[in-house]
């Protein structure tokens, strides 16, 4: 559209509370939260989604189960489910325990309230995990499951009552192994209870798929002891907040180190309740790029999905010799992790995180927020560190990785990758901006959703003079997409190349359009697409003004109200649309659209629709108001918009006060063709 048409084509709009497509496609739903799944049932906000062909249209699609949308998931618990929970008793005593919330761990066997906050642990966890299901597709397009017996859940509790613990390799199983030690150890060995916060993922061309667990912070302890044992559970009370609750896995007693991995499971085999690969390091995983090329080192790449997180890059000791083997999965019990160093000039590193690695801290000075988190010796955890001279000191105090680990060889790596985050900050990888996705092309190109430049007050930002808006900002809010290069196309080199394909923010001001880039898909085409991940209480927010009540300019953060709702992408990588941007469509109220999948005949999108309804809950009566939005056309000409916003959401029914559910669907053009 013209710019000149703008102000007058959009001086009003009408959000709707849908998943919004062009003309001509449509959905259809294939499972939504409380739906039955094996003997249990499909999970709450889920996330990534694998899709494994077993035969021409059908096969098993796998689905991760994030987080807790708490105040929508205890208002529309018993309408969905059919149970009562004691919410209102709980609620009560937390709000009475205060700032410091309730120590559930230490609560005495018998307690009520332990009981109670347990039985409540017990059912969000159930919500979180991995979900396997079988589908196939119908003569006219859509979706529907066909209920195999490799139907199954994998849960934040399986193997607490029922023996499905899941399984892991590489070093870190030598701590938890471990039968004394510093800190707190479950006594369970190599056994583990659960997978949790499981975000985005991947999905292997051996047909595995792989489950990142991300903000694993939310629900145990993060930091650890020297020799990578735990902190007690009672460092992680349990709290409900507007967005979740804290300290889920402490109530139940778990071990804080055996969570935020990289969780392999077999779709196919219904007794595959999940490995958790340590080689690859312990952080808050967002996604996996896997590249597996016959003769070559398997390599994976990951983000730390917080502010200042790395990239990192794992090569296996071992060669590929055939990408499709299952045998390949082997070849993750032995390597290395690096973590990425960046430098302004469009080359990059890679730095080994093993014991012998010197110890050399990026300056704060040179982080945008001034902050840099490090292990903090002797007592364990973390330490802050936001004065440059500090640096030094922890320099000449510790020469190695291996000086701030403890234990035999093995030992000593394992807890180096369970501290990977805080490891990679002391060796001087550089702190970036939310590294979400990874996705590598099939022509080695690797591509990286970074999507929030902002600094927080306890892990600080991005590098300064890496991560930069369109026209030099920083702090930059509306995110980036990078393409890397590994030097040589080798999956094992230890430099690369790297880029920016697109920036996020307004057009008129140098950006694509888009705010806060998460999930990649790249289809069968080699063409990318897009899903971003703005903060639910930002969607729609008005913005009447760009200038603030003090005089000063509205925010990045406050501006990203004027992008609606989040929102679908497609960006060409080929012929004569490459390197454009288009929208694709925008999903429902208060909610993020994630983990797309397309089908190798490019005919069907899988996506996930998550927390539906996050901040207004269930719309009642169709509640809409009209908001005011200062917005700019293209070319930077301001105008103002008058926007009706539904207050909740009722998807998917779409019926009058239907409580919203977390649901995937399958995307088709309705004349049968391909998607683009």
């Amino acid at each position: 559209m013209a710019p000149a048409q703008q102000p007058t084509e959009f001086a009003t709009y009408v959000v709707k509370d849908d998943l919004v497509l062009p003309d001509g496609y449509a959905y259809n739903v294939i499972g939504a939260w409380g739906d039955p799944v094996g003997d249990s049932r499909f999970g709450y906000n889920n996330d990534y989604l694998s899709y494994v062909e077993a035969s021409p249209g059908q096969g098993f699609l796998s689905i991760n189960f994030e987080y807790i949308s708490a105040l929508t998931w205890m208002e529309t618990y018993q309408p969905v489910l059919g149970k009562e929970l004691p919410f209102d008793e709980v609620k009560a005593a937390v709000e009475a325990a205060g700032e410091d919330g309730i120590d559930v761990y230490s609560l005495p066997d018998g307690n009520p309230l332990k009981a109670q906050i347990q039985e409540i642990s017990k059912e969000a966890l159930i919500d979180l995990g991995i979900g396997v299901i079988s589908v196939r597709k119908a003569a006219n397009g859509t979706w529907t499951r066909t209920n195999s017996n490799a139907d199954r859940r994998i849960t934040g509790i399986s193997g607490l009552t029922d023996g499905r613990y899941l399984k892991a390799t590489g070093p870190a199983t030598a701590v938890f192994r471990k039968t004394s030690g510093i800190g707190y150890i479950d006594g369970l060995g190599e056994r583990i209870i659960g997978t949790f916060n499981n975000c985005a993922g991947g999905t292997t061309p051996w047909g595995t798929m792989f489950s990142a667990e991300e903000n694993f912070q939310d629900f145990v302890p993060e930091g650890v002891n020297a020799d990578g044992t735990s902190m007690s559970p009672s460092k992680k009370p349990f709290f409900i907040n507007p967005d979740g609750f804290d300290g889920l896995g402490t109530a139940l007693g778990y071990a804080g180190n055996k969570y935020g991995w990289m969780v392999e499971v077999d779709p196919a085999n219904p007794n595959d309740y999940g490995t958790k690969h340590t080689w690859l390091g312990r952080y808050r995983h967002e996604a996996v790029g896997i590249r597996a090329v016959a003769g070559q080192k398997l390599a994976m790449y990951s983000g730390c999905d917080r502010r200042g997180g790395h990239l990192y890059k794992f090569v296996s000791a071992g060669t590929v010799s055939d990408p499709t083997a299952k045998a390949n999965s082997r070849l993750l019990a032995d390597g290395m992790l690096y973590a990425a160093k960046f430098n302004p000039n469009g080359t990059g590193s890679w730095i080994a995180l093993k014991a012998d690695t010197p110890v050399n801290p990026d300056l704060p000075s040179q982080i945008e927020g001034g902050l840099i988190t490090l292990p903090n010796r002797p007592d364990g955890g973390v330490m802050k560190v936001d004065n440059d001279d500090q640096i030094a000191a922890f320099k000449s105090q510790f020469k190695t990785l291996g000086d701030l680990y403890t234990g035999n060889a093995t030992e000593k790596q394992g807890a180096i990758l369970i501290d990977a985050h805080f490891a990679g900050n002391a060796a001087g990888a550089t702190t970036t901006a939310r590294p979400e996705d990874t996705m590598v092309r099939a022509d080695g190109t690797l591509f990286i959703a970074f999507t929030s430049g902002s600094p927080s007050s306890s892990d600080g930002g991005p590098n300064k003079a890496i991560f930069q808006g369109p026209n030099g900002e920083s702090p930059y809010e509306y995110g980036w997409i990078m393409k890397l290069r590994e030097d040589g196309n080798d999956p094992a080199a230890m430099t690369f190349r790297w880029e920016i394909l697109h920036v996020g923010g307004e057009p008129a001001e140098g950006g694509v359009g888009f705010a806060n880039p998460d999930n990649f898909e790249l289809d069968s085409r080699g063409d990318l697409w897009m899903v971003t991940d703005m903060s639910s209480d930002k969607h729609n927010r008005a913005v009447p003004s760009r200038i603030d009540s003090e005089g000063k300019p509205v925010s990045q953060s406050n501006l990203r109200g004027l992008f609606g709702n989040n929102s679908i992408w497609y960006m060409p990588l080929n012929g004569e649309n490459a390197g454009k941007s288009f929208v694709f469509g925008y999903g429902p109220m208060d909610c993020e659209m994630t983990g797309p999948f397309t089908t190798g005949d490019l005919k069907t999108m899988f996506i996930s629709a998550q927390h539906p309804g996050e901040i207004g809950g269930t719309r009642k009566d169709m509640a809409a108001e009209t908001r005011s939005f200062a917005m700019m056309t293209t070319d930077g000409k301001a105008f103002m918009q008058q926007r009706e916003v539904p207050i909740g959401s009722n998807w998917p029914a779409k019926t009058t006060n239907a409580a919203p559910r977390p649901a995937v669907v399958a995307i088709r053009r309705v004349d049968g063709g391909t998607l683009v």
